[in-house]
């Protein structure tokens, strides 16, 4: 008789089976339906850093690893391999937008973790705005995961807006992006 041995989620488990998987090209995700192994204690902070039991993991590639197998499941975040999916804390936004650069067709946005896109339909901006007014501004990166818009990044934005339809926002990859209605800035 054969019998199987459990494995408890660890980070190291998931790093090795997501090396494995990525070796041809962006890891499927969205593809893969492999069972719930539990909730392990990694946390993404708002400002992007990536933490594991409490401690900053200070090595950008492994951060980088772990960002290729991160899907959003309704309001739960995880991380995916084909053998196993393991619960992770978002505390905002699972990636950063650090810098963009206009170009032909639109902004090209560049992530923390390395995701390049340029704003369009395919990938929206938005802007949410906290009980105080203040706003957080989002760009999606891939499948339904979103950046958030770093502070210099959102103020270089608003220096490219412009005014459609009373709203004031930013346009990109043939789309208007509202970040404000245009009457509260000239209050």
């Amino acid at each position: 008789m054969m019998t199987q041995k459990i494995v408890t989620p660890s980070a190291d488990n998931i790093a090795a089976s997501a090396k494995a998987a990525s070796k041809k090209g962006p890891p499927p995700v969205d593809k893969w339906n492999p069972p719930f192994c539990g909730d392990i204690d990694m946390r993404i902070a708002r400002d992007g850093t990536w933490f594991y039991l409490g401690t900053p993991i200070g090595r950008q590639p492994l951060v980088n690893l772990f960002a290729s197998i991160i899907r959003k499941d309704g309001d739960d975040y995880f991380l995916v391999t084909p053998v196993e999916k393991v619960g992770i804390k978002v505390d905002d936004a699972p990636f950063v937008a650090v810098d963009f650069e206009p170009e032909e067709g639109g902004l090209r946005f560049v992530t923390n973790v390395g995701d390049s896109v340029v704003a369009g339909p395919d990938h929206p901006i938005r802007v949410v705005r906290d009980e105080d007014g203040e706003p957080s501004p989002y760009i999606l990166i891939r499948r339904n995961l979103e950046a958030l818009i770093d502070r210099k990044s959102f103020y270089r934005l608003v220096d490219l807006g412009e005014e459609q339809d009373g709203m004031f926002g930013v346009s990109s990859g043939g789309t208007f992006f509202p970040i404000i209605p245009a009457a509260e800035l000239r209050d």
